[in-house]
């Protein structure tokens, strides 16, 4: 009756460390979605700025629709993009071609001056500095996340469960390339 008693209690502390694991999977896995989706709702607000940002730059600057029609194209990409790694790809591709924009600019004083496409400016500057902060939190709750996974008692009960790794946001090998700078020509 002892012994029983004593594998009956086993079983049900056994039981209760499950469950408490499960619960915090369930917590963790949310925060990783909670994490994704602070991104996506920072990329939506992106992408819903820049059709304003565009038509206002066409006013001034009616030869440089190339620019504007990427700007366009990548903006549907990231819209269209049906997996976080991919969307991440297409918002740095689109990162880069809005800074063009703003390059752009550069060649139209009256541009630059416009009321509104200075707001548009530091709006879309606002909002890429929100997509920056919430990637480093979408890692950092991933990472958290991953190493409870890949840890011993918690991994068991993760394959019990079927929890599975959730992907880091990298950083495209091209943007990892240490950027040329040349002064040659200031000193003339």
């Amino acid at each position: 009756m002892v012994v029983l008693g004593i594998v009956l209690a086993v079983v049900v502390v056994l039981a209760l460390l499950a469950i408490s694991y499960k619960n915090k999977f369930v917590v963790l896995d949310n925060r990783v979605k909670n994490a994704w989706s602070q991104i996506d709702v920072q990329l939506k607000r992106r992408n819903d700025l820049i059709p304003n940002l565009i038509e206002t730059v066409k006013g001034y600057a009616k030869y440089e629709g190339d620019t504007l029609a990427k700007v366009t194209q990548l903006r549907q990409q990231v819209a269209q993009a049906s997996s976080p790694a991919e969307a991440m790809a297409a918002s740095d591709a689109l990162s880069r071609q809005v800074a063009g924009i703003f390059a752009v600019a550069e060649n139209y004083p009256d541009l630059k001056a416009n009321t509104n496409f200075m707001q548009l400016q530091e709006e879309l500057t606002n909002t890429e500095n929100k997509i920056s902060y919430a990637r480093q939190l979408y890692n950092s709750v991933t990472s958290n996340y991953n190493v409870k996974l890949e840890t011993f008692p918690t991994n068991v009960i993760a394959g019990m469960f079927g929890f599975k790794q959730a992907e880091f946001l990298q950083v495209p090998e091209e943007e990892k390339a240490v950027p040329k700078v040349d002064f040659s020509g200031l000193g003339d």
